[in-house]
């Protein structure tokens, strides 16, 4: 078996990249996550587990917008009512989502919390679920020419805003 050969010293200049898989901190890495999710087309690999443990990644629209219970930065997605993601997500209560923009990335991992027809959230109104998938679709990039229309077709697919609270936020690119 040969020996392992020596790493190269990493040289970085003051304020240069950080290391890969660092591990961002305070607003500086959200303004990171919001950048690169604009940057991605708002499209990013959602991650939580199956039963067994292993990982399910998903290729989602996702954005960044306010918590709307806390207040705070949150990644965000709309998910079908009956998607084999939404049934982890349920279980397991966790998620990561990625996004990417060129050799740059930054993932938020944290616990999930689920707002639906079947998901009630704590300290939010039923009746505000409309106004947060509109809220959800539009920080992930989207527009639409007729909200009601797009109301019915997420009542009638059962769709649940995917809200991830910001526990751990990892990355490389410029901050």
């Amino acid at each position: 078996m040969w020996p392992a050969a020596p790493r190269p010293a990493r040289r970085r200049p003051v304020g240069a990249v950080p290391a890969p898989g660092a591990i961002l901190a305070g607003m500086t890495a959200f303004e990171q996550v919001r950048r690169l999710a604009v940057a991605s087309g708002h499209r990013a690999v959602l991650a939580t587990t199956r039963r067994d443990g292993s990982v399910h990644a998903t290729y989602v629209n996702a954005g960044v917008l306010d918590h709307p219970v806390t207040g705070g930065p949150c990644v965000a997605a709309v998910v079908a009512g009956n998607a084999r993601k939404l049934a982890h997500l349920r279980r397991s209560g966790r998620a990561a989502a990625t996004f990417t923009a060129g050799w740059e990335w930054a993932s938020v991992e944290g616990p999930v919390q689920l707002a639906g027809p079947d998901d009630a959230l704590d300290g939010f109104g039923a009746g505000r679920l409309p106004q947060l998938l509109r809220d959800v679709f539009a920080a992930a990039g989207g527009a639409h020419d007729d909200w009601d229309e797009y109301d019915r077709v997420m009542a009638a697919e059962r769709r649940v805003a995917v809200l991830i609270d910001p526990a751990r936020v990892l990355g490389v690119g410029r901050t």
